[in-house]
């Protein structure tokens, strides 16, 4: 049984490990990356974003994801990945609706978006299939946000 946890500093480690992993592995870690994976509380959680993570009883953490606010409202769905030896158990589809049900809960959100790339199909399939759609506007107003970003996603409201 997968056990959604919230963020504590002990976890932070964590949060790096996992995000850096599959970023470098498939990516270059850009400045943006480093600052927001060294420090998780003061980028994400002290500024109002939640960090959840995804446990398993025989292989303890296992993945990572955030809201980040963007201002206005506004929340990315950023730095979610799965151990690399765990992909396709599952846990990236709990994480995300972990993550979802978090943002429906936050008193300011007005969107809830996502920055990826095209080469992340798996990922891309999992966000379509949770109700995300393809947004030029959302990728005009965020995407420069890192080099990578070439495709950019938003969760309808409702």
């Amino acid at each position: 049984m997968l056990a959604i946890l919230p963020y504590t500093d002990a976890l932070a480690p964590a949060f790096r490990e996992i995000n850096a992993a599959w970023i470098a592995d498939m990516f270059t870690l850009e400045p943006h990356d480093e600052h927001v994976l060294s420090h998780p509380r003061e980028a994400i959680i002290d500024q109002g974003g939640v960090i959840l993570f995804v446990a398993h009883p025989d292989h303890g953490v296992i993945g990572a994801g955030a809201l980040m606010p963007t201002g206005g409202g506004a929340y990315e769905l950023t730095k979610m990945g799965v151990r690399a030896d765990i992909r396709g158990s599952g846990a990236g589809a709990v994480l995300l609706d972990a993550l979802i049900t978090a943002a429906r809960a936050l008193p300011d959100l007005t969107a809830l978006y996502l920055l990826t790339n095209s080469a992340c199909a798996a990922a891309i399939h999992l966000y379509e299939r949770a109700g995300f759609v393809h947004d030029a506007d959302i990728r005009a107003r965020y995407g420069a946000t890192y080099a990578r970003c070439d495709v950019a996603m938003r969760l309808p409201q409702g």
